[in-house]
């Protein structure tokens, strides 16, 4: 397996990835949706027209999964990471979130930032196992159309639902 960078020559190519981990992320709040191959390109080529850095996991000349991450310096955050299906659990994941930890070295820093749903079991197993043990913050919103909120999570004092 190869880690290649993303670039404007090749990010259409991710597009069915990135509509499939958009998919799984509505799937995490209870809302059913289609993938969109052409809005997951239009997407990547808007991290990579923003310069973000973003790279593809490349298994038998196949995209197998993909990370994205922000850099708001000297901070990494890591925007999305995915991996098909069928080759998680492969270490296709910690090659992947090595580039973004790598680019976070790069800055004189040891740790990067990352966006987890509460229900995205399989990510925060992957990111307990890496050492990421620390809840940094909490983003708040109101709910979503549509979204069938059936669990609540206790923050310190206070209960949310999700």
């Amino acid at each position: 397996m190869d880690i290649v960078k993303i670039t404007k020559d090749n990010y259409n190519e991710l597009g069915s990835l990135v509509a499939d981990f958009r998919v799984a992320l509505k799937g995490y709040k209870g809302i059913k949706a289609l993938p969109d191959a052409e809005a997951g390109a239009s997407e990547m080529k808007e991290y990579i027209d923003s310069d973000f850095p973003c790279y593809a996991a490349v298994c038998y000349s196949e995209y197998v999964g993909y990370i994205v991450c922000r850099v708001d310096e000297p901070c990494v955050w890591v925007e999305s990471i995915y991996v098909k299906p069928e080759f998680c659990r492969k270490g296709v994941a910690s090659q992947l979130f090595e580039k973004a930890e790598e680019l976070a070295k790069s800055f004189g820093e040891d740790t990067v930032f990352n966006y987890v749903h509460p229900n995205n079991h399989g990510m925060i197993g992957f990111l307990r196992k890496c050492g990421y043990t620390v809840i940094n913050l909490v983003e708040i919103r109101k709910p979503y159309k549509d979204e069938q909120l059936s669990q609540t999570i206790q923050v310190g004092e206070h209960e949310f639902d999700y």
